[in-house]
């Protein structure tokens, strides 16, 4: 492995390691505009309670209305604004702030900025885009 700054070669990448541009993107489903990258999970570094996702999503797109049964979701914003509804409540987020998403309650994520949102997304236990796990409406 390289040192602090340097990035690692494929030959010596750790599968502790993850670059975002070497994970395949895909479109998560009940969300429309969306692309994501699966940073952290089983599939890649063995995470078992914890899957962290890269998503990108176009102005005017985002998630339309769920809820994952049992499963608690962070939303940390890394570029662009987004409304977020939750539980009742609504609020306008951006860069450097988040929101937390209780299992079981449902909520909607809409980008409102010009720019495409970037957030990092955090489920605990993994949501894994299993079927089983999601509650649309």
């Amino acid at each position: 492995m390289q040192h602090d700054n340097q990035k690692p070669s494929p030959e010596t990448r750790s599968r502790y390691f993850v670059r975002a541009q070497d994970v395949p993107g895909y479109h998560p489903a009940n969300h429309v505009g969306t692309t994501n990258r699966r940073l952290i999970g089983a599939e890649n570094v063995g995470a078992r309670n914890i899957e962290v996702i890269l998503g990108v999503i176009e102005r005017g797109k985002g998630a339309l209305p769920h809820a994952h049964p049992g499963i608690e979701q962070v939303c940390y914003m890394l570029a662009g604004r987004a409304r977020v509804e939750v539980g009742g409540e609504t609020c306008e987020i951006g860069p450097d702030e988040c929101c937390f998403l209780p299992a079981d309650i449902p909520h909607t994520f809409t980008v409102v900025s010009d720019e495409p949102v970037r957030v990092l997304v955090i489920y605990s236990p993994p949501y894994e885009e299993n079927p089983a796990r999601v509650v649309r409406g």
